[in-house]
């Protein structure tokens, strides 16, 4: 199941990315007291009484600004709204209730959303602030004092934050369907793609960059098997803060990629890859899933002996940690080569969820060693024991050595190329996850 999204909202200077810092517990948003200064969306990973969820800082809200940069960062901020299932309205209580937190409050009303009322900046320990009980008049609910610098009153917020989140379903609900998340930047195509895949106009398509403004999840049934579509997001706005709108993308990406088995990139053929491509990519990678590449628009490039293979190898220049997964050349437009994704979809979900048996994969690894030597520093070599798959989705391999730090990210990568020489992997990451064990304790487990 993907995790719930939390979006923290507020003005600016009221807190946000330090409470941000906090509950992810890293220093991720830049922290400077000066208003406006988190411009773009940041996401975190955090987890409170065994619920995982994805926690967005946002720039600060003021809604009557002509200002651009501010206009951006409201528009930012709205879209946090339309993606979270709970929302953190963080206030500033030694400033007290100020006009935007009323229009803000508005808005937040207006999303129909779950939302806590926090208000930063109570730093005494003692007896609830007088000054609290001024929130109230923002008809939000009941205002939780906390204090970001001083790390007070997070458990309280965030126990009525999990309170609700959706409830957690059974993995189980669909599972004879495979689901694809076609993602990339606004205008690559998605929708057309999904569009000619259905055989109907189902998702409204438009040369306006981002004019899909909800993810769309569809159920497809053909000779190949059972599929449910999850169309990203994109961003319905004026031409005016285009190059804004692609970085809007990537955390619909994000939760459209928590959903997914397996994720299509498009990318537009007439434009090649782009920065904003690299960035959605490498959000499949991390997490873990299945990847296709899918090059669009491909009937719009001219074409000489060679092309497809020189447009690949660029493909794979440009996203490097991606060489294991499959290129494919389509046009949503004629519908070319669109039948062979479906394919291409059940190899790598298949891919993605193999498990090797213990004794197979250390047949390998010991082929390996022995025609590679392991690296060794100030005399000593790294000894690996033994490896045997801990999960799959993607196929994670505990690999035991006598040392983490000798254990090179360069060996690591040798030693996960050849298990994709042996074992295949076509289209998916595999993880390889050092652990240290010594000699002593190899001895007491052959006891």
């Amino acid at each position: 199941m993907s995790k719930p999204i939390v979006a923290i909202i507020g003005r600016p200077n009221v807190g946000k990315s330090t409470f941000f810092n906090y509950i992810i517990g890293e220093r991720k948003s830049i922290v400077e007291d000066t208003p406006g200064v988190t411009r773009d969306r940041i996401y975190g990973d955090s987890e409170w009484r065994g619920r995982k969820f994805t926690l967005i800082d946002t720039g600060g809200i003021e809604p009557k600004s002509d200002d651009e940069i501010r206009v951006q960062m409201k528009l930012q901020a709205e879209i946090a709204i339309e993606t979270a299932d709970v929302i953190i309205f963080l206030t500033d209580i030694k400033q007290g209730v100020t006009a935007d937190d009323y229009e803000v409050a508005t808005m937040l009303r207006k999303s129909k959303k779950p939302v806590v009322l926090a208000c930063n900046k109570a730093d005494k320990i003692g007896e609830t602030p007088a000054e609290l009980y001024e929130f109230y008049n923002l008809g939000i609910g009941d205002p939780f004092p906390v204090s970001s610098i001083n790390r007070l009153g997070t458990g309280e917020l965030l126990d009525a934050v999990v309170d609700h989140f959706p409830p957690e379903k059974e993995e189980d609900q669909d599972e004879e369907y495979i689901s694809v998340a076609v993602i990339g930047k606004p205008n690559a195509g998605k929708s057309s793609l999904i569009n000619k895949i259905l055989g109907e106009k189902r998702l409204i398509v438009s040369n306006i960059a981002g004019t899909t403004r909800d993810a769309i999840d569809t159920k497809y049934e053909n000779k190949f098997g059972k599929y449910i579509f999850i169309d990203t997001a994109g961003i319905r706005r004026k031409s005016k803060i285009e190059e804004d709108i692609e970085r809007f993308s990537i955390i619909r990406a994000k939760t459209s990629i928590e959903k997914a088995d397996v994720c299509v990139l498009v990318i537009d053929a007439t434009e090649g890859v782009t920065e904003q491509d690299a960035k959605i990519a490498g959000e499949a990678h991390e997490s873990g899933k299945g990847v296709i590449l899918l090059v669009n628009k491909w009937d719009a490039v001219e074409k000489e002996t060679g092309s497809l293979e020189k447009y690949k190898a660029q493909v794979y220049q440009e996203l490097s940690y991606l060489d294991y997964a499959p290129v494919l050349f389509v046009s949503a437009l004629t519908g070319q080569r669109i039948d062979k994704l479906f394919s291409l979809i059940n190899d790598v979900n298949a891919e993605n969820s193999k498990r090797i048996t213990t004794g197979m994969l250390n047949d390998v690894i010991n082929e390996a060693i022995t025609l590679v030597q392991p690296p060794s520093d100030k005399g000593r070599r790294l000894k690996l024991y033994y490896a045997t798959q801990v999960s799959t989705r993607p196929p994670s391999f505990v690999v035991f050595c006598n040392s983490v730090k000798l254990f090179h990210f360069s060996y690591q990568r040798y030693i996960e190329n050849q298990l994709r020489k042996h074992f295949g992997f076509n289209g998916t990451p595999v993880r390889i996850i050092p652990r240290e064990k010594s000699n002593k304790d190899l001895e007491k487990g052959k006891k």
